[in-house]
């Protein structure tokens, strides 16, 4: 899927410039990255308040319509007023095609009604982690990482090893040697984690 947006450069600066820009209905930004100079860029607020609503736009390779020209990009932070709908600031970093990138993705958690430690114990799945740090190439960055809980019983829980990724693609924490757990399904109180096992091997 592209995502696109579109951005024009602005070469007015300062606190004051960015002030008369909000008001506008602009929102200014950066763009860095890929040994270039940074470009000082606005935006249109309502278009890029809505992208941000999307995880996808968080997570994937976009593309920015800079004057006429595209060029891919990476969303790297942005600033929301404290109290006001307002982006306040967003800055993008430039995506080079053959240089791998750490980028964090989120994590998409299915099955989770039929995963035995719920369904036959009455238990909660704790999600210990929502997204993780990946490294690859911007080619293989994928939106969301997919976790399976089908299989899940009360007292397990599952850790990066665990999971499949896409090709190319490998979790920043577990290339440390960090095997992090990224979901569980504590005991239930009551000791009824013995007798939902005995009815999952029956």
């Amino acid at each position: 899927m592209t995502i696109e947006f579109n951005a024009t450069l602005r070469t007015v600066q300062g606190t004051g410039a960015s002030r008369r820009l909000r008001h506008a209905g602009k929102t200014p930004a950066i763009v860095y990255g890929v040994g270039q100079e940074v470009a000082v860029i606005e935006l249109d607020h309502n278009e890029i308040y809505h992208a941000l609503r999307h995880e996808s736009f968080h997570s994937s390779i976009l593309t920015m319509n800079l004057d006429s020209k595209k060029e891919k990009v990476l969303l790297r932070d942005y600033q929301m007023h404290p109290f006001k709908q307002l982006v306040m600031h967003v800055d993008f970093q430039r995506v080079n095609p053959n240089v791998k990138i750490h980028k964090k993705v989120p994590f998409h958690f299915i099955n989770a009604d039929i995963a035995p430690g719920v369904k036959l114990t009455g238990s909660t799945v704790n999600h210990v982690m929502t997204e993780a740090d990946v490294n690859c190439l911007p080619k293989d960055l994928p939106e969301f990482i997919e976790v399976d809980l089908s299989n899940l019983a009360a007292g397990h829980s599952i850790h990066m090893s665990e999971i499949k990724l896409p090709k190319g693609v490998e979790f920043v924490q577990l290339a440390h040697g960090d095997d992090a757990a990224v979901v569980a399904i504590p005991t239930p109180r009551g000791g009824t984690t013995e007798a939902a096992s005995e009815e999952v091997a029956s």
